[in-house]
């Protein structure tokens, strides 16, 4: 079964403890997911639904809750939080006794997955970016872009309010209808509760810091990249616009790109069927 409770491991590192789900052949190949920042967000609530298909496909599958997210510890990073995202991941594969995988990061895991390529390149077969945070350049739409104002106003708040999370929420999506009501309440929730506040500041803090400013500047070292690169995209991503997908484009040496039409930042909920068929066929050997 690839229920929440069925699949839900915690593994205990070295320096913090990091909780993921896991389904699929235990011989099979790996696929790691790495979820995006937003409030509330957790591996679960942004893989969730994509599990079981991938862990049909043959794929031993590994949804992680990154550091300062979901039912993760919530440390304070010692340096940005891309470097400091990638070498718990590797620190958790390492445990796991997984010598290679692929990775699909959406947003902030792209961010995660790129760093993790470009410092332990020998640990990923390929890398399926959704959106990507880091790797992204605005060339015209204008920054900060809706959605990360959202996201500002949500974390920044004394108090924030469903409203706010309503108003990020309906930046992730093309079809508002899937912003329902029971949604923004589980977000809200799960966003609110101060453990998951805490794990926001300090992520947040970690990007605020100028001392690790360059090293969040993935698109700067793109062209380093070795493995095979499939960039997707929502046509109406209004959190990391489509045109942020250029440079990349163009400088990673073995890059493509799959544009969804009529979707947002979260193509594997809005485009389920087409994604899971295409990142399928992608990472199979």
């Amino acid at each position: 079964m690839t229920t929440y409770q069925a699949t839900s491991r915690i593994a205990q590192l070295k320096d913090m403890s990091l909780h993921y789900h896991e389904a699929g052949p235990a011989e099979g190949p790996v696929v790691v997911m790495l979820h995006g920042g937003g409030p509330g967000a957790s591996a679960w609530s942004n893989f969730g639904p994509n599990l079981a298909p991938f862990a049909a496909a043959g794929f031993r599958t590994l949804l992680v809750d990154q550091p300062c997210f979901g039912r993760s510890d919530k440390p304070e990073p010692d340096t940005d939080y891309f470097t400091f995202a990638a070498r718990a991941v590797v620190a958790l594969l390492d445990e796991l006794g997984v010598a290679q995988a692929g990775f699909v990061g959406n947003s902030l895991g792209g961010g995660t997955a790129t760093r993790l390529a470009l410092d332990f390149p020998g640990r990923a077969r390929r890398l399926l970016l959704m959106g990507p945070g880091g790797i992204s350049v605005n060339l015209f739409a204008p920054d900060p872009t809706e959605g990360i104002k959202q996201l500002f106003a949500f974390n920044s708040a004394a108090e924030p309010t469903r409203a706010q999370m309503r108003d990020f929420l309906t930046t992730l999506a093309y079809d508002s209808s899937l912003v329902t009501d029971a949604f923004v309440e589980e977000r809200y929730a799960q966003a609110t509760d101060p453990e998951a506040r805490l794990g926001a500041a300090r992520m947040g803090a970690a990007f605020a810091n100028p001392a690790w400013a360059e090293r969040t500047m993935l698109w700067r070292e793109a062209h380093r990249l070795t493995q095979p690169v499939l960039l997707t995209w929502g046509r109406e991503d209004r959190v990391n616009p489509l045109d942020g997908a250029l440079v990349a484009l163009k400088t990673i040496p073995d890059a493509r790109l799959h544009v969804f039409p009529h979707c947002g930042h979260w193509a594997q909920a809005e485009q389920f069927d087409a994604f899971n068929r295409l990142a399928i066929d992608f990472f199979s050997p």
